[in-house]
Protein backbone atom coordinates (compact mmCIF):
# COMPACT_ATOMS: atom_id res chain seq x y z
CA UNK A 1 0.00 0.00 0.00
CA UNK A 2 3.12 2.25 0.46
CA UNK A 3 3.70 1.94 -3.34
CA UNK A 4 0.28 3.42 -4.12
CA UNK A 5 2.20 6.98 -3.75
CA UNK A 6 4.68 6.07 -5.68
CA UNK A 7 2.95 4.33 -8.78
CA UNK A 8 0.37 7.68 -9.23
CA UNK A 9 3.39 10.02 -9.49
CA UNK A 10 5.28 7.76 -12.33
CA UNK A 11 1.77 7.68 -13.87
CA UNK A 12 1.45 11.00 -13.60
CA UNK A 13 4.74 12.25 -15.00
CA UNK A 14 3.85 8.96 -17.61
CA UNK A 15 0.63 10.50 -18.75
CA UNK A 16 2.26 14.16 -19.05
CA UNK A 17 5.03 13.05 -20.91
CA UNK A 18 2.79 11.54 -23.17
CA UNK A 19 0.17 14.02 -23.79
CA UNK A 20 3.69 16.80 -24.13
CA UNK A 21 2.98 18.36 -20.71
CA UNK A 22 6.34 19.52 -19.16
CA UNK A 23 6.99 18.63 -15.59
CA UNK A 24 7.92 21.53 -13.57
CA UNK A 25 9.65 19.40 -10.86
CA UNK A 26 12.04 17.64 -12.57
CA UNK A 27 13.07 21.64 -14.27
CA UNK A 28 13.11 23.01 -10.57
CA UNK A 29 15.09 20.02 -9.36
CA UNK A 30 17.77 20.34 -12.89
CA UNK A 31 17.85 24.03 -11.97
CA UNK A 32 19.07 23.34 -9.03
CA UNK A 33 21.77 21.10 -9.83
CA UNK A 34 23.17 22.44 -12.97
CA UNK A 35 22.65 26.23 -12.49
CA UNK A 36 22.07 27.01 -9.41
CA UNK A 37 22.42 31.14 -10.03
CA UNK A 38 20.31 31.44 -12.94
CA UNK A 39 17.05 33.19 -12.38
CA UNK A 40 14.22 29.65 -12.38
CA UNK A 41 11.13 30.42 -14.22
CA UNK A 42 7.13 30.26 -12.25
CA UNK A 43 5.06 27.18 -13.25
CA UNK A 44 3.29 29.68 -15.55
CA UNK A 45 6.14 31.33 -17.52
CA UNK A 46 7.45 27.75 -17.79
CA UNK A 47 4.71 26.55 -19.10
CA UNK A 48 4.39 28.75 -21.52
CA UNK A 49 7.86 28.64 -22.58
CA UNK A 50 7.74 24.78 -22.98
CA UNK A 51 4.41 25.42 -25.27
CA UNK A 52 5.96 27.76 -27.38
CA UNK A 53 8.93 25.84 -27.93
CA UNK A 54 7.05 22.60 -28.82
CA UNK A 55 5.30 24.13 -31.10
CA UNK A 56 7.55 26.43 -32.93
CA UNK A 57 9.16 23.69 -33.75
CA UNK A 58 6.37 22.25 -35.97
CA UNK A 59 6.12 25.85 -37.83
CA UNK A 60 3.47 27.20 -36.18
CA UNK A 61 0.28 26.49 -33.78
CA UNK A 62 -0.99 23.45 -34.43
CA UNK A 63 -4.26 22.90 -35.78
CA UNK A 64 -6.80 20.34 -36.70
CA UNK A 65 -6.89 21.09 -40.39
Amino acid sequence: MRDVPTALAFARRLARAILGMPDYDVYLAHQRTHHPDAPVLERGAFVRARQERRYAARGGPSRCC
